[in-house]
């Protein structure tokens, strides 16, 4: 078609209705011009070095885009992300791709383009935020909410369409490598940041993508892409309500089926899932995307399609709509299963239509879309700034509300010690802050010719721009999984000869084994990497004060550290500006306000365990494994004393669907401004089907000023007790609940017992998830 015959055609027509226009593009394509919208291209995959996905050397199969593309296409897949380009040469660069593809086929339909976004845009240059379990760490959604803005703002302006970010995954078993990808160990906690990661993206027009539905954090031993054998009301209490709730507030319109099988079941090939509980019964109406080779992996890994024809339609008739991230099985192997007649092209259509109103919504079929992103419309030289200030002012500030103060024996803040002994294998090294999906780490270490793109300064850096008059000196001690001790002396040397001494020890992030931490980074044991812990037990020997600073993915065991540490400090992959946000709650220019997300265990084997688990899962005179957390979730210190009070509730019972308020106040009795996260548990004595101990329901960030107080006040649903009955059903039982307040889940401060009252109420996907809090000031 000429451009001005296509500028006629009715799905160009916007001011039709959005349905006539894709059922008119529908009707007017033959079955391969359809099917081809349901793939993505990964014409920039790396083929030599590192994978950067599952199988990718062997998944990835050489396409011809000249007989591909007259055809259409679907997607284009981290045309940034695979390789270094200069943000601005890869901005032109992808106009040009899009151009070609628009000339190519006959409707001229660009590519939805995708990128990972986990911890910023993931691209050469752009900047490196810090990780989700940091994000959980801040108990603060609005920041987050702000950050995932600014980085839709940043995809949007040189052409990318879609994210793929959020990771949904609820921590079970904290040697997964993945576990520095997750908000935490907490559904409610990963729900509220989550949906507010996916509001900032989608308020900035980028297509956000909740992964991995569901289950895939649960595998056997922590392992990646390992069998999960968990029973339906874990899946449905645990593992499902941070999807069903980003999918009811926060407007996401794409959804990532996990690689697990759930016994014996693939997500990719469930229908119960993908379909019957994601679409009919939650209403969501966005595309289901394949993660990576995921419709192959239902061949090659699970085994339950003998071809990849086979695999295609299971995972079409399942309800995924889109194969990333490139073209094989949607390809051919589908065209085959139709015409064979093993599948009605009627599940084509339904993807297609899906995928369709998508480019729609985003204005890839109007008649004055362009290829030229907003970075590129003033001409001239492609000059794009990925990493502006206001990006690292927003990265500052996370990084620093993410740090939590574990221990203090009173040695923090710092005075100005004339001598630092700065040891460490995370000391002077930019990689201590960075995730594995940051482009240094992802993709960056495979081409080490290529400067870093970032000014990312390192503890020793920040740590002399802290204190000036001190004299700091650094030894490394050990590398971070080396089993090498030739460095202790050393740096024990350093040790004795200082006032105060900083172990700086963690993880390296990266992927399929290339680090500690990271995707096919599992851990056998909760124990620092290498020797770390042998490096930590010799510095506190030497009798120095020893404060701990722990970069890291997960969290781990620290040994007589734990108890005999002069203070710890634990940062979260805190990204490009952590340094900064150490060496500030090191000095105390930054009262810390940050909250572990996941429990800090006491004993490095006693996994799997997180704080939410059922009476069964605590310590026991009959087993002589003790999975006592050293420091459990929701705990973290700063440099004021809060004071709780006057702790009461409105009613002391209410019905089953009634509601009861909760107050208390809080009083900053320190000298110094700060904040304290006040959050709410509840505990369900006697029930019907074994409960979790606790769970957390509800929470509050309160910043105080000294000497000021705060009314916090919950109003507290019934529907937040609801949990899933013996018969599948979601239920609220009457009978005793306690709520509990507490500044974390290992130090309650008031506790208020209530009645429910009534029948057993049955609920569903639209009761209440939230209680409402507000703070007054006293």
């Amino acid at each position: 078609m000429t451009e001005t015959t296509l500028n006629d055609a009715p799905w160009r027509d916007t001011a039709a209705a959005p349905e006539d226009r894709v059922e008119t593009l529908i009707q007017a394509m033959t079955l391969r011009e359809k099917v081809a919208q349901l793939v993505g291209v990964w014409v920039g995959a790396n083929t030599e070095g590192g994978e950067v996905a599952p199988h990718q050397h062997e998944m990835n199969e050489a396409v011809d885009l000249d007989e591909l593309l007259p055809h259409g296409l679907g997607q284009l897949t981290r045309p940034f992300g695979t390789a270094p380009v200069e943000p601005g040469l890869g901005a032109l660069s992808l106009q040009r791709t899009q151009e070609r593809i628009t000339a190519a086929n006959r409707f001229g339909i660009p590519a939805l383009v995708h990128e990972e976004c986990l911890a910023g845009f993931a691209a050469w240059k752009a900047t490196a935020y810090p990780v989700p379990l940091a994000w959980g760490a801040t108990f603060d959604p609005d920041l987050v909410r702000t950050m995932s803005s600014a980085i839709g703002t940043d995809l949007r302006s040189v052409g990318v369409h879609q994210g793929l970010a959020p990771v949904l995954d609820v921590v079970r078993d904290a040697r997964w490598g993945r576990v520095e990808e997750t908000i935490g160990e907490d559904p409610y906690l990963i729900g509220t940041i989550a949906t507010a990661y996916v509001q900032g993206l989608e308020r900035a027009g980028i297509v956000a993508t909740l992964k991995h539905f569901v289950g895939y954090s649960a595998s056997k031993a922590g392992r990646n892409l390992a069998p999960v054998s968990i029973g339906e009301r874990e899946r449905a209490d645990v593992l499902l309500p941070p999807f069903e709730m980003a999918i009811r507030e926060s407007g996401v319109r794409s959804v990532m089926h996990a690689y697990t099988d759930i016994d014996g079941v693939p997500t990719a090939a469930d229908a119960s899932l993908l379909t019957s509980l994601l679409r009919d019964t939650w209403g969501f109406d966005g595309t289901v995307v394949a993660d990576y080779f995921g419709i192959a992996f239902l061949k090659e890994l699970h085994r339950v399609a003998g071809t990849l024809g086979e695999a295609a339609a299971a995972a079409l008739t399942a309800g995924v709509d889109v194969e990333l991230p490139t073209v094989h099985t949607f390809g051919d192997h589908l065209l085959a299963e139709i015409d064979g007649g093993t599948i009605d092209e009627a599940l084509v259509d339904r993807a297609l239509r899906r995928v369709l109103r998508q480019k729609l919504d985003l204005g890839l079929l109007d008649p004055d879309w362009s290829a030229v992103p907003s970075a590129l419309a003033g001409g001239g030289a492609p000059v794009v700034d990925l990493d502006p200030a206001g990006n690292r002012d927003i990265a500052r500030r996370l990084a620093e509300q993410s740090i939590v103060l574990v221990g203090n024996s009173g040695v923090l803040p710092l005075a100005a010690a004339p001598r630092i002994a700065l040891i460490g294998p995370n000391a002077d090294t930019h990689r201590a802050f960075l995730g594995c999906y940051s482009f240094p780490a992802h993709v960056g270490e495979q081409h080490p010719e290529v400067e870093l793109g970032l000014e990312i300064p390192t503890v020793a850096d920040a740590l002399r721009d802290e204190f000036p008059g001190s004299e700091i000196t650094t030894a490394a001690g050990c590398t971070i999984d080396g089993r090498a001790t030739t460095g202790f002396d050393e740096a024990l040397a350093v040790a004795r000869g200082a006032d105060v001494v900083v172990a700086v020890l963690g993880d390296r992030a990266g992927l399929f084994g290339r680090g500690t931490s990271g995707e096919g980074c599992d851990a056998e044991s909760l124990d620092l990497p290498g020797v770390q812990q042998q490096l930590l037990e010799g510095l506190l020997a030497t009798g120095k004060p020893v404060v701990v600073v722990l970069l890291t993915g997960r969290p781990y065991a620290l040994g007589t550290a734990a108890g005999e540490a002069a203070a710890i400090v634990q940062g979260f992959f805190p990204g490009e500006e952590g340094a900064g946000a150490v060496a500030g709650v090191l000095s105390g220019r930054i009262n810390p306000a940050g909250r572990l997300p996941v429990s800090i265990p006491g004993s490095p084997g006693a996994q799997p365990s997180t704080y939410l688990a059922a009476p069964l899962a605590q310590s026991s005179g009959v087993s002589n494994i003790d999975p006592t957390a050293a420091f459990p979730f929701g705990h973290g210190l700063g440099y004021t004393h809060f004071e709780w009070s006057d702790a009461a509730s409105t009613a002391d019972s209410i019905a089953t669907d009634g509601e009861v308020g909760l107050t208390v106040t809080v009083t900053n009795a320190g000298e110094r401004d700060g904040v304290e996260v006040v959050q709410l548990y509840l505990h369900d004595p006697v029930a019907s089907v074994v409960r979790p101990v606790q769970r957390l329901v509800g929470y509050a960030r309160v910043p105080l000023t000294a000497g000021s107080s705060a009314r916090v006040a919950f109003t507290v649903p019934a529907d937040v007790a609801s949990f899933t009955g013996r018969d599948g059903v979601r239920i609220i039982e009457p009978g005793a609940l306690e709520l509990r307040l507490g500044a974390s889940s290992g130090d309650i401060r008031a506790a208020v017992l209530l009645d429910l009252t009534g029948g057993i109420r049955q609920v569903d996907h639209t009761r209440r998830l939230h209680c409402d809090v507000t703070i007054t000031s006293l």
